[in-house]
């Protein structure tokens, strides 16, 4: 039976097939569907993870214990599992284990481009990229048979279009596999000096025979049409430079790109004109033919930023460029993404532009919080960067400064790693204040349930994390929580926490607005009679509120009942009482 499908979707119904009996992520786009897709198949248990770290350790304690696992993360999160993929590499499996890493050239929802073939190459651990929706469904299946085969875990590279594009999948029934018998080995499993010494021998020795794999199995492919030009790529790139030349072009498909092979590159250079490699961020094809004096073309026409195109590969290649329609009408204006009406998160920034503060920022919904009119966030680094951040900040800068800087994150952030921070704030007597911003969900990814809000990625209940008990327990004493709607409570806690002479958590807290069991208050709406056309409200920078001029050509605010939550956020910001709800009065 033939399904159109995501390539995550692929990806998750190829872990049906293959047997697959436990999966671990924390979700992260673009490959949180994986997971996600996974939770119709019963036959497999699988669970959100506190953060990639643990993912990993516990899908690879459930190969060790005989099961077929997997893991999956987008490119920032395989840094957090970096640790234990470094080691688990020089151990192998007993059940086969597959990792799932989604890089996001172009950075649409990502801090930094990274190339994961790095952690491939540094890691010694072998990496398939398929190129649309059947490969991935493909390659995942043979990864686990690769992975028992070669005792190794594997990593299966995908990316933003791969994972989020939909293409025709066959699809197969399941192969049960049962457990593995488990054989107590600590030669093999411990990894002490003594033990890591032959094992890394092993991994070596394991490697030159998948580099022989890579020679010969068919997982690399050759298309020979016009030999004048000859294409090297792997995964989406493949897929741009087939569409943008056709035929006009032969092709070594790559599907394994670590380890690459040797013979099968140089026999294809042989074969055609002049070679390019296309590969979207860095340059390991190319760099790969150019150590074994293989003369190829690659970053010197595309570039090393940014996701590819067919227009891309045309252009850089044929020197065409297809005509486009050209309207003359207006430029549609920018729409940059923003907090949505209603968030819990615009109170408090709002709330906090009194202090003029430093803040230490986080990865997050509330990261939009740095975009104007709020303005609030100095600094984003990475998950758990803001609570750590902030304690070097203030010991740096010494006291006064860290009465006037605050760190602020999310609960599933602070479970993903600003526990550890805030433990060292506590332990070396810091002074920092740190606002954990609590909306019940994990927002940013597409509301995932996480260990702060009670409910497994299934929905069903089970133990929350008491986010006042944990920081009382790791030697915070003033804890506090409080509601972001209510913008004086805020900002009479901020000022006294920020005076003491210790360190403190706030917690803000308050439900995503977009959760279905959340209940809005009735929309707001403007008295035109009282408003005077300030923009006073527009500071708060929520999507539903808007000042257009009238018939009379006066200015005035308006807000769009659809959007609006009733939040109360620009009724508290009017100084003229110009904004009320709906059911109090005021023009809609």
């Amino acid at each position: 039976m033939k399904a159109l499908m995501l390539g995550n979707e692929a990806v998750a119904r190829a872990l049906y097939e293959a047997g697959v009996t436990f999966v671990s992520s924390y979700p992260g786009t673009p490959s949180t569907e994986i997971t996600e897709a996974v939770t119709q198949y019963e036959e497999i248990y699988s669970e959100w993870a506190p953060n990639e770290k643990v993912a990993f350790e516990a899908a690879f304690g459930a190969c060790t214990g005989g099961a077929r696992s997997f893991c999956a993360m987008k490119h920032v999160g395989l840094n957090v599992a970096a640790d234990p993929l470094y080691t688990a590499s020089y151990i192998g499996v007993n059940g086969g284990m597959v990792c799932a890493v989604a890089d996001d050239p172009g950075m649409h929802s990502s801090q930094n481009e990274q190339d994961s073939r790095r952690h491939a190459i540094a890691s010694k651990t072998p990496m398939l990229e398929p190129c649309d929706s059947a490969e991935c469904l493909e390659f995942t299946k043979r990864a686990f048979a690769l992975s028992e085969q070669f005792d190794t875990p594997f990593l299966l590279r995908l990316s933003t279009r791969i994972s989020h594009s939909r293409s025709l999948t066959e699809l197969g029934e399941r192969e049960e596999r049962p457990l593995r018998d488990y054989q107590r080995d600590p030669m093999k499993n411990v990894m002490m000096p003594a033990m890591a010494r032959p094992a890394h021998l092993r991994v070596e020795k394991r490697m030159e025979a998948l580099r022989q794999y890579a020679e010969t199995s068919g997982i690399n492919t050759v298309e020979y049409h016009d030999r004048r030009i000859g294409i090297i790529a792997a995964g989406a790139a493949y897929t741009y430079a087939r569409e943008a030349l056709g035929e006009r072009a032969s092709y070594l498909k790559l599907g394994m790109v670590h380890p690459l092979p040797v013979q099968l590159i140089a026999e294809f250079a042989r074969q055609v004109g002049q070679v390019y490699v296309i590969e979207e961020l860095d340059d390991i094809i190319e760099t790969h033919c150019r150590k074994h004096g293989i003369p190829v073309i690659g970053k010197l026409l595309f570039p090393s930023c940014g996701e590819f195109s067919q227009k891309t590969v045309r252009e850089a290649l044929l020197g065409e460029e297809r005509p486009a329609l050209r309207f003359e009408a207006a430029p549609i204006p920018p729409r940059p993404p923003v907090l949505c009406a209603g968030c819990p998160h615009r109170g408090l920034f709002y709330a906090l532009k009194k202090y003029k503060l430093y803040v230490s920022g986080d990865i997050g919904c509330y990261t939009l919080g740095a975009s104007a009119p709020l303005s609030m966030l100095d600094t984003c680094v990475c998950m758990g960067a803001s609570i750590s951040g902030l304690h070097g900040y203030n010991t740096a800068r010494g006291t006064e400064q860290a009465k006037k800087s605050v760190a602020v994150i999310g609960d599933s952030t602070f479970i993903h790693s600003g526990i550890t921070g805030l433990i060292d704030i506590a332990y070396n007597r810091g002074i920092s204040t740190v606002i954990v911003l609590d909306n019940s969900i994990t927002g940013m990814t597409g509301h995932q349930n996480n260990p702060a809000n009670g409910l497994t990625i299934k929905g069903d209940p089970t133990v929350a994390v008491d986010l006042e008990a944990l920081a009382r327990a790791v030697g915070i004493r003033r804890v506090t929580v409080v509601d972001p709607f209510d913008l004086e409570q805020v900002r009479r806690v901020v000022s006294e926490e920020l005076k003491a002479e210790e360190p403190s958590l706030i917690i803000s807290r308050r439900p995503c607005a977009l959760l279905k069991t959340v209940k809005h208050s009735p929309p707001l709406a403007v008295d035109t009679a009282k408003c005077t056309g300030c923009k006073a409200c527009l500071q708060a920078g929520c999507p539903a509120l808007a000042v257009r001029t009238d018939s009379e050509g006066k200015h005035r605010a308006v807000i769009d009942p659809v959007q609006c939550a009733g939040c109360d956020i620009c009724a508290k910001i009017c100084r003229f009482g110009a904004i009320a709800s709906t059911e109090k009065g005021g023009d809609r």
